[in-house]
């Protein structure tokens, strides 16, 4: 947007929205529908796009029923293992008393042992088990997390900001950074404009005047660089407050107090 400077000190410019950026897509999918009734229009809590979720739906619907039949199958394991550990004990301690015994034959006192060693590796099989759940769920839950965020990505939303403008249409087939929407952010406004060399040194030490009155505004931004376009001025920005209409011109003056 172009101010361009009357005279020393005074400038005309557009009041535009704080911010207007581009929300693109973040997973690939097929546009079902969009809110091309509200451009221009403050967004609610609906999404202003929607994207087919159907198989991603189905997915975590199978994701969620695997994840709880594992961790019921983990518990039953958890169950075994604790079991184990007792009979465990028990063996060892059986095994220990009859390896002191002279009285038992060697044959004996190897069937103890091998009983014991059968039990102990029944157990660290079930342990191996165990961790091996761990990771599945573990995955599960991971594939669970990736499906949700692709639903929710699958319909954006941009609560309190307006619908500047739609980019994709319904059966339009999107791919990851595929350009959605613009959104403008009116909670705030913005004033551009140009300064000359002169006004560059001494801006920041002067009241703002807005349309002749008296204000309590800054220079937000002010670049040092000269501007590529106005290349013997440098660019500002005012960032006021959001105005009943946007796009409005302002008269913007610099005074000494």
């Amino acid at each position: 947007m172009i101010a361009l400077p009357v005279f020393s000190k005074e400038y005309f410019a557009k009041t535009e929205p704080y911010e207007i950026y581009t929300i693109a897509a973040n997973t690939a999918g097929q546009v079902i529908a969009t809110s091309q009734e509200r451009e221009g229009q403050k967004l609610g809590s609906k999404p202003f796009v929607d994207m087919d979720d159907h198989l991603d739906r189905v997915e975590l619907e199978s994701v969620i029923s695997k994840i709880s039949h594992l961790e019921t199958v983990l518990k039953l394991n958890e169950k075994i293992v604790a079991n184990y550990e007792e009979i465990m004990a028990k063996k060892e301690a059986n095994y220990e008393r009859v390896k002191a015994l002279k009285i038992k034959s060697t044959v004996e006192k190897d069937r103890e042992f091998y009983d014991l060693a059968a039990t102990q590796n029944q157990y660290l099989s079930t342990r191996k088990e165990l961790e091996n759940l761990h990771v599945q769920i573990s995955d599960l839950k991971m594939r669970k997390a990736y499906l949700e965020k692709s639903i929710l990505d699958k319909h954006p939303k941009a609560e309190g900001k307006v619908l500047y403008r739609l980019m994709v249409k319904p059966g339009q087939v999107v791919a990851p950074s595929t350009p959605l929407a613009e959104i403008a952010d009116v909670s705030r406004a913005k004033l551009t404009l140009f300064l000359t060399p002169a006004d560059v040194e001494n801006v920041k030490h002067k009241r703002i005047y807005i349309d002749g009155k008296k204000s309590d505004y800054t220079i937000t931004r002010l670049w040092n660089v000269a501007d590529k376009q106005h290349l013997s001025s440098y660019r500002a920005e005012i960032i006021i407050d959001a105005p009943v209409r946007f796009s409005q011109l302002l008269k913007v003056e610099f005074k000494s107090e």
